[in-house]
């Protein structure tokens, strides 16, 4: 089937619109001042016809908001034509650009601005160029902090940056998981794919909790779990990016986990399977998070261009930094805390 011819929908011709006002508003305006005595008040043209502008219209004008829905609804058809003939980029590790600006941002975007009303600190850690690798905690039974963690810095950082997050096995077994996650631009959570996303410039994002840091007890919430044997501190120091420290309070009580059904785990063949005060009690409703307050912020970043090549073999080291890395995030946390005024608000 041959593609569909894109026809932009602009406003009306000026001279169709003169045509079309003939003796209304200007021509009325017009002969005022020539007549004798001026019109009573009650009889003057209404406030919109005074001005005359186009957005305020006459009578039979199009409401100014029409050009913008025409545009708009332009927009979405030539958007849909693209994906059904496939005239659209992903790089070779999936990621779908287009699709994450325009689709999938605008579905989280609600949620981060208005249910979870994501408070974002610090985003000028993140450098408007070049590589990043922001290290953040994990929490929440379900990983939706790392959604909102690439929602804030999306919306935020003046060059409109994505953060390629690393993603555990399990996500890219997963039927549809895995396929938006690729779009996405998420990727395994190995060395080798965060070195070479580092070496082209990109903003990566990594949880080095994992599954010990989303499967938590409630009653653990916000205490930091080990961050493993620090091998994003040694795939930074091979590309030579800076780490970003990265907080986040309030993911922790949107599914309070209150038990762990290792049974059900097993039988699935998941990390876990958590037991929350309305999951699986109310079933699907038990899925709907808590509309939780949150708060990003984003730490100084600690630089690594510094060190010699052979830094990265160096245990000692990488022991040194991802304490350093830890403690920050944990400190902060703490600090969050403090000052935060409630959970909801």
């Amino acid at each position: 089937m041959a593609d569909a011819k894109v026809i932009p929908f602009g406003e009306e011709p000026r001279t169709k619109r003169r045509a079309r006002r003939g003796g209304t508003g200007r021509t009325n305006r017009a002969a005022a001042p020539l007549a004798p005595v001026p019109a009573p008040a009650s009889e003057q043209p209404p406030a919109a016809a005074a001005d005359g502008g186009p957005e305020q219209g006459g009578a039979g004008e199009t409401p100014a908001g029409s050009g913008g829905w025409e545009r708009k609804v332009a927009h979405g058809l030539n958007f849909l034509r693209r994906r059904i003939t496939g005239e659209y980029e992903v790089d070779d590790f999936g990621y779908d650009q287009e699709l994450t600006d325009q689709v999938v941002m605008s579905v989280l975007r609600p949620f981060k601005e208005k249910y979870f009303r994501v408070e974002v600190k610090g985003i000028e850690n993140i450098p408007e160029k070049g590589a990043a690798l922001i290290v953040a905690n994990h929490s929440g039974t379900l990983p939706v902090d790392g959604l909102m963690l690439q929602a804030a810095v999306h919306d935020h950082h003046p060059a409109g940056r994505n953060v390629r997050m690393l993603a555990a096995d399990l996500v890219f077994m997963l039927p549809v998981i895995n396929e938006l996650s690729r779009k996405l631009g998420h990727t395994l959570a190995c060395a080798e794919d965060a070195q070479k996303l580092l070496e082209r410039g990109e903003v990566v994002g990594v949880m080095p909790e994992g599954f010990k840091g989303i499967g938590k007890p409630f009653s653990e919430r916000y205490k930091l779990q080990r961050f493993g044997r620090g091998g994003f501190v040694q795939t930074a120091l091979r590309a030579g990016s800076p780490i970003v420290p990265c907080s986040i309070v309030g993911a922790e009580e949107i599914y309070p986990m209150i038990g762990n059904s290792r049974t059900m785990a097993r039988l699935l063949g998941i990390p876990y399977f958590p037991l929350t005060p309305a999951f699986p009690w109310l079933g699907p409703l038990g899925l709907v998070p808590l509309p939780t307050k949150w708060t990003i912020q984003f730490g100084e970043p600690i630089p690594t261009d510094g060190y010699p090549p052979e830094a990265a073999d160096d245990p000692m080291l990488m022991f040194n930094l991802t304490d350093q890395v830890r403690e920050t995030i944990q400190h902060t946390l703490y600090k969050l805390l403090v000052q935060r005024r409630s959970v909801f608000f």
